[in-house]
């Protein structure tokens, strides 16, 4: 999957070469991330996100916009935790760092250098570190909660606007990967970033 993403967004960068012209810049964010899991209460994580940007347009106003960066997600679980035969709800947390490879496609609305701009596509993400903090009375009464995938597949749509050399987005990221099929959890995140465009 991670081949044919990245060897779709070359074979599209190629094709938008002769006519587009490039932006090349750094991002940088915070993502506000939520579990959604089968018979497990969730709250929302707050992490971050940092990489790079390219973006390529042609004079319509289409742009074609792959990206990668550092990111991290995931979520505080609340759940029965079973210890010495009592019950009790607890919290709990998992949090992933991952490397995410979003393809957008959108459209820009205005000059290059002051505009808004909508966008969506797929992205594909890497888990490279799982901080799982569970007690053991939560981990007895929810076996498998371990068993985290190590990459997924989401979509992502949002908006955004540049001002001279700055850009801002804000986008909603909806899992299409299950993290964990034990519990059916998907992962969403909403996030905010402000990039500085270096070409």
């Amino acid at each position: 999957m991670k081949k044919t993403l990245l060897s779709l967004a070359l074979l599209i960068t190629l094709t938008m070469g002769a006519k587009a012209q490039f932006i090349l810049g750094l991002k940088g964010g915070a993502d506000f991330s939520k579990i959604k899991a089968d018979n497990l209460s969730a709250s929302t994580l707050t992490g971050y996100q940092g990489g790079i940007f390219m973006r390529s347009g042609s004079g319509n106003g289409v742009f074609f916009q792959p990206e990668i960066y550092l990111n991290s997600s995931g979520s505080r679980l609340y759940g029965q935790s079973t210890g010495n035969a009592n019950y009790s709800l607890e919290e709990n947390r998992v949090r992933f760092t991952n490397v995410s490879i979003p393809l957008l496609f959108g459209g820009a609305f205005g000059r290059r250098t002051l505009n808004f701009r909508v966008m969506a596509g797929p992205v594909y993400s890497i888990v490279v570190d799982k901080n799982r903090n569970f007690s053991d009375g939560f981990i007895a009464t929810h076996p498998g909660i371990y068993n985290y995938v190590s990459n997924t597949l989401g979509y992502q749509g949002g908006i955004g606007g540049d001002v001279g050399a700055f850009t801002l987005d804000l986008r909603y990221e909806g899992g299409l990967t299950q993290i964990n099929k034990d519990y059916a959890q998907k992962q969403n995140i909403w996030s905010i970033s402000l990039g500085f465009k270096v070409l």
